[in-house]
C-alpha cells in the first residue's frame, strides 16, 4: 500500500506526503517547483521529513548492540505481570471478608524468589487455593545453569520460595513442586 492510498496522508494543499517525501532532494538542491516554494503546508511537511530521513540514516548506520540479560529480564516481568487477574486468593486477616490478591501476583514474588538463586531462572509458576485459607498449592518449572544444577540448588529455590510466600504474601505453601525443565549454559 502506498503512503497515498492510506487515508490521512493528503495535506491540506492537495498534495501528498508522498509526493513531498520523494522530491526531498530536489527542494534542497534548490530545483523545486512553484507550489513547493510557496506552500507552508509542504514546507512543515518538509522540515519534518528532513528530520526524520536524518534519525533513520543515524540508526541505520548503527551497530546493533547485543540485548542484556538485564533488559530481557524486565521485559519478561512486564510481560507476566500483564496477565488477567481473575484468579484470587483469600489471605488470612482479622478484617471480615478477608483480603484478596490475584494468583498472578503471587506467581511473580515467588519467581522472583526463585530467580534469587543463583544459577536459577523461574519459568512457569501456577498458584491454586486450597480449602484452608492461607494455604496455597504451587506448581514451578525451572532452568537451572549446568554448572549450578545440583539438589542443593532445587532444595535453595525450595527454601526461598516458601520464605518468600510466607514472609512477602502471607501464604503457606501446602504442596510445592519444582521441576527442573531445562538446563542452559552461564
Amino acid at each position: 500500500m502506498e503512503m497515498s492510498d492510506a487515508q490521512g496522508c493528503m495535506l491540506p494543499c492537495g498534495r501528498d506526503v508522498e509526493t513531498v517525501w520523494a522530491r526531498l532532494d530536489a527542494t534542497d538542491t534548490g530545483s523545486a517547483d512553484a507550489h513547493e516554494d510557496t506552500c507552508t503546508y509542504c514546507s512543515t511537511t518538509r522540515k519534518g521529513l528532513v528530520v526524520l530521513r536524518h534519525v533513520a540514516g543515524g540508526l541505520a548506520s548503527e551497530e546493533a548492540a547485543p540485548v542484556s540479560l538485564g533488559l530481557v529480564a524486565r521485559i519478561m516481568s512486564a510481560v507476566r505481570a500483564e496477565t488477567r487477574r481473575h484468579h484470587m486468593l483469600t489471605l488470612p486477616g482479622p478484617e471480615p471478608g478477608g483480603l484478596r490478591i490475584s494468583e498472578q501476583a503471587v506467581a511473580a514474588v515467588l519467581r522472583s524468589a526463585a530467580d534469587s538463586v543463583d544459577g536459577v531462572r523461574a519459568r512457569r509458576c501456577r498458584i491454586a487455593a486450597t480449602e484452608t485459607v492461607g494455604e496455597v498449592e504451587v506448581e514451578m518449572s525451572l532452568a537451572v545453569a549446568y554448572r549450578r544444577f545440583s539438589a542443593d540448588a532445587v532444595h535453595e529455590v525450595r527454601e526461598r520460595v516458601a520464605a518468600a510466600a510466607a514472609a512477602r504474601v502471607g501464604v503457606t505453601p501446602a504442596r510445592l513442586d519444582l521441576t527442573v525443565e531445562d538446563l542452559y549454559d552461564a
